[in-house]
């Protein structure tokens, strides 16, 4: 017994030696990766009421290791589209889906990070916070994928202040509205302008708007029709309780990812002058491959079920997402971005869509981060 309690006692001293070991100070700097940036529209006319910015950031593992290296990427971002004169009097800003989320790995040891896969990395964050994880676990028994949703949870304080100190500091800097692209957080409200989560509750795939007066807009927007890979720990929202948003440059709707697929999504929004969404495409080089078909639910009865293995994937967004749903909801402008980055074993791929008076406009592929202004 001696012998065992002894070899316990080695174990739970290298345990505790590994799980808090490891700095920041050894990481490399944060780097923007812009590779582009453009101005989509023509010269300016007295009838511009405002302009969107869609910024395709080139995301790493370690951007969300600390709040300081989240805010110092996207302030790389938002700094470079103010030196090209892209903020004025009515910006609206719109970042990807999941841009919030990796903020799960925040002042965890830079291994998580350096993992080669997501498995890995979120077995790190068992192994680093065991008795914050069983502490959290039983508020997981609804997801099917217990072990992620339980790790969403016990981060759930830590991500929201981090991306609600981010966006509330850089809206108010610049002078801008955000749609901070989306996070997974339990049923989070707006209490006092600030992001309030509750534990015990469903995870929802969130988006959040921020103004430049410093505040942050009570209604939250949820994901409605979350794909495959998603259902096993995020709960779907209704349809009809997407919001939309009075601003002064238009009354504007936001659409997380797959909701930009549905009818009913823009049903629901139906009267907006600006349709923005937010996605995130898993796996690279997924634009280019045959598509599959609609993921998650069904199609609608308006799709055309051939055009399955025979269109592209890119080719699908383009026919059945924003591109070609927007007239739905009465709007003739909108934005679509995607993230972009090196995310452990995930892939990325996407660029933007922007639509003018109902026109898909021409733009330039970044091969990584972006920048596209466009006015309306």
């Amino acid at each position: 017994m001696k012998k065992l309690a002894f070899a316990l006692l080695i174990i739970l001293l290298l345990w505790t030696i590994w799980a808090n070991t490891g700095n920041l100070k050894g990481l490399p700097e944060v780097e923007a990766h812009i590779s582009h940036v453009e101005n989509l529209s023509p010269p300016l006319t007295d009838s511009i009421r405002g302009n969107v910015v869609g910024i395709q950031p080139y995301m790493e593992e370690t951007d969300y290791l600390s709040e300081e290296r989240f805010f110092q990427k996207m302030e790389y971002y938002f700094e470079k589209a103010k030196e090209a004169g892209f903020f004025k009097k009515n910006t609206i800003v719109l970042l990807p889906e999941y841009l919030g989320t990796w903020l799960v790995i925040l002042e965890e040891k830079p291994s998580v990070a350096k993992s080669t896969t997501l498995t890995w990395a979120m077995a790190q964050l068992v192994l680093t916070n065991p008795f914050e994880f069983i502490k959290h676990y039983p508020l997981s028994k609804n997801e099917g994928d217990r072990i992620a949703s339980t790790l969403f949870r016990m981060k759930s304080n830590q991500m929201a202040k981090a991306y609600e100190k981010c966006f509330l500091t850089l809206s108010k800097k610049y002078q801008v509205f955000i749609n901070a692209g989306s996070i997974n957080l339990p049923d989070p409200q707006i209490v006092d302008n600030q992001i309030v989560v509750k534990k015990e509750a469903a995870l929802y795939n969130s988006s959040f708007l921020f103004g430049p007066d410093g505040s942050i807009f009570p209604q939250v927007i949820k994901k409605a029709f979350p794909i495959e890979s998603e259902k096993p720990f995020i709960t779907a929202s209704t349809p009809s309780g997407i919001p939309s948003f009075d601003l002064p440059m238009a009354k504007v709707a936001i659409l997380v990812c797959a909701d930009s697929w549905y009818p009913e999504a823009y049903e629901a929004i139906e009267g907006v002058d600006l349709v923005l969404v937010n996605s995130y495409c898993a796996i690279d080089g997924a634009m280019d491959v045959p598509w599959a078909g609609y993921n998650g639910a069904p199609a609608p009865n308006d799709v055309d079920l051939s055009d399955i293995g025979k269109i592209s994937e890119k080719e699908a967004w383009k026919k059945y997402a924003l591109p070609g749903r927007i007239g739905k909801s009465g709007a003739k402008n909108g934005a679509n971005v995607f993230l972009r980055g090196h995310l452990w074993d995930l892939g990325t791929d996407g660029q933007p869509f922007f639509i003018r008076n109902g026109e898909l406009i021409h733009l330039h592929a970044a091969e990584k981060a972006g920048i596209w202004n466009m006015d309306f």
